[in-house]
């Protein structure tokens, strides 16, 4: 059974950072592009960071540019999200996904997804 799991959410102070983690059990990664994707209370859920299988070639939100970076692990079978400088704007629950890799993270590439886990950023 494919499954993702994520963890390393958490409160933090504005500034401060986090390193989220995708593990995948089931299937493995290395054939698939995992993506990050975060959806705050009252909003769509919208891609942060995804990370393709094949080149490494990575794409991020104009949001999150020089502040996160996604990287993966293939040993491991799991994706990283290091993020940093925090703001209270990238407080939301963060999920990690399974699909191909189109030069952004459209959510219609991605069809297999974690349960979340929380990110507040706040003082």
């Amino acid at each position: 059974q494919l499954q993702l799991v994520e963890s390393g959410g958490g409160l933090v102070q504005p500034g401060g950072s986090l390193r989220l983690s995708c593990a995948a059990s089931g299937f493995t990664l290395d054939y698939y592009a995992i993506g990050w994707f975060r959806q705050a209370p009252g909003k769509e859920r919208e891609g942060v960071s995804c990370i393709s299988s094949s080149d490494g070639s990575t794409y991020y939100a104009d949001s999150v540019k020089g502040r996160f970076t996604i990287s993966r692990d293939n040993a491991k079978n799991t994706v990283y999200l290091q993020m940093n400088s925090l703001k209270p704007e990238d407080t939301a629950v963060y999920y990690c996904a399974a699909g191909y890799y189109s030069g952004s993270c459209k959510r219609a590439d991605f069809g297999s997804w974690g349960q979340g886990t929380q990110v507040t950023v706040s003082s």
